[in-house]
């Protein structure tokens, strides 16, 4: 193996500020309903989701193959083009992590490397194919499939449930919930932590480092394991309100058909080498359960912000890699002021968060959301005409041992 450059070593660290942007944004994913329905306390949801990463990011290689092998042309792809992408990616993770919204790490990332690849070869370094069948067919198909399991799971475990006795019931479902959101935590790991082993062999290949068609090596593995493990363990609070009680009011039942739905899914298509969003998995099996009780109810102006987010991901991530690969290209210095705008970017957006702390102390609060985030979303996808923020659910007396849901919607 040849000598890091020094553009190589960068590309590199960039790529695990994204793995570790990723963790704390997916955080949400397996642990934001254990949380909301109080299965877990939050420190500690967020210490096992850590854990379950790291583990899952040694089960499989075949979403990293996808990344390094599949969506763009290796030959024409240069160290400085990988380091546009990530800026892209990023940038998009900590705006809507900002505004607490679950947006996909995944297509973020996709959309950067697409962006980038294009700026520096043209349209013909983008694989179209691998980008129609692995990365935005599965994106349509795996909110719908898991919304669709969760909806029919949470249905059948009140329906077997009814004679049950509550409290015992509630128990069981608690302890499945925790082991759903583990197994959730799981293929999060297996499927995201790939994408980043997938960028940097990707950056290796392209720097002379590695050759054409190789694996990742143990060290990025590992790696992009521990990075995105340390990000989940700091806990996307943000997301986490959102996911967790913005959407709609879970009750135990609900929160372990919805992670056993999307884990399922995720596994899968991991299994099978798609670039899947364990984001919008998730989200739709969060909303397939909200669905599945009745009276739930889903708070239709928080998803459509979500489906605005989803829709903007990749050319958002795109144009902002697009962009950086132009000014990469113009030299060593036009590198070094693209690292110095994302390292600036990312400490204005962190100052930003400031002005409304969200963290494990108040993350299942029912508090109104004011300030930055309600602001920014606002100028970004106002409310629907007609559509009501105080969307509210009659819950059955025998059922209900959740709490009441807030009166507005936490973005």
């Amino acid at each position: 193996m040849e000598s890091f450059s020094l553009i190589l070593a960068i590309v590199v660290v960039t790529a695990l500020a994204f793995d570790f942007t990723n963790g704390f944004h997916d955080t949400a994913n397996a642990m934001a309903t254990t949380i909301s329905t109080g299965a877990l306390k939050p420190k500690v949801a967020v210490a096992m989701s850590a854990v379950l990463n790291l583990v899952g990011a040694f089960l499989s290689v075949e979403v990293a193959n996808t990344i390094s092998k599949g969506l763009v042309d290796e030959t024409g792809i240069r160290p400085e083009v990988i380091f546009a992408a990530l800026v892209g990616a990023i940038l998009w993770n900590l705006l809507t992590w900002l505004v607490g919204l679950p947006s996909s790490s995944s297509h973020a990332l996709m959309g950067g490397l697409i962006g980038a690849a294009i700026a520096s070869a043209g349209v013909g370094a983008v694989h179209g194919d691998v980008l129609v069948t692995k990365v935005l067919l599965p994106a349509i198909a795996a909110p719908l499939v898991a919304g669709i399991a969760a909806m029919l799971g949470a249905r059948l475990t009140y329906k077997l449930g009814r004679k049950a006795d509550g409290k015992a019931a509630a128990k069981g479902y608690r302890a499945g919930q925790i082991a759903s959101a583990g197994l959730v935590s799981l293929a999060h790991g297996t499927n995201d932590a790939q994408k980043t082993m997938g960028i940097i062999t990707l950056a290796l290949v392209a720097g002379g480092a590695l050759a054409p068609d190789s694996d990742p090596p143990m060290w990025v593995i590992l790696s992009a394991g521990i990075a995105i493990a340390l990000g989940t363990y700091l806990g996307g609070w943000r997301i986490i309100r959102t996911m967790g009680k913005g959407l709609t009011d879970l009750q135990p039942q609900q929160g372990f058909a919805a992670q056993t739905s999307a884990a399922t899914v995720i596994l899968a298509s991991s299994h099978l080498g798609f670039s899947l969003s364990t984001t919008h998995s998730v989200s739709g099996a969060v909303m397939g359960a909200g669905l599945g009780r009745k009276g739930g109810v889903v708070r239709w102006s928080t998803a459509t912000r979500m489906f605005v987010a989803w829709g903007l991901t990749l050319p958002a991530a795109a144009l902002v890699a697009a962009i950086a690969e132009w000014v990469c290209g113009l030299g060593d210095w036009g590198t070094g002021l693209v690292a110095v705008f994302l390292i600036a970017s990312s400490a204005a957006i962190w100052k930003i968060s400031r002005r409304e702390v969200i963290d494990h102390t108040n993350v299942v609060d029912d508090a109104e959301q004011s300030g930055v985030v309600t602001q920014a979303m606002a100028a970004v996808s106002p409310p629907p005409a007609g559509v009501s923020e105080d969307l509210t659910a009659t819950i059955p007396a025998a059922e209900s041992e959740a709490k009441t849901p807030s009166a507005t919607t936490t973005v």
